[in-house]
């Protein structure tokens, strides 16, 4: 996942943090994890782009991680300027 997004998107920060753990039991949580995660970027590609552009974007460069058993992502997705607004 880190490769696919530092490749698609140039981030000048990238944190990805499996969060599988606290979704055991719910519906896409596999044993052993790897299903579920927070990702916080900042990249200048998201210049321009609506929040759900921004997602969509994301979503479309892991189209692969998803066929594959990633089921769900939470996002914050930053341009370099909105950087001091982390959640």
């Amino acid at each position: 996942m880190e490769s696919v997004l530092r490749l698609a998107f140039h981030p000048e920060r990238l944190q990805i943090e499996d969060d599988s753990v606290r979704h055991a039991g719910h519906a896409g949580a596999a044993e052993g994890g790897e299903t579920h995660y927070n990702v916080f970027m900042i990249s200048d590609s998201f210049r321009n782009m609506a929040r759900t552009g921004r997602a969509r974007a994301v979503h479309a460069a892991l189209v692969d991680e998803f066929a594959s058993g990633l089921h769900a992502l939470s996002l914050t997705l930053r341009t370099p300027e909105e950087q001091g607004s982390q959640k």
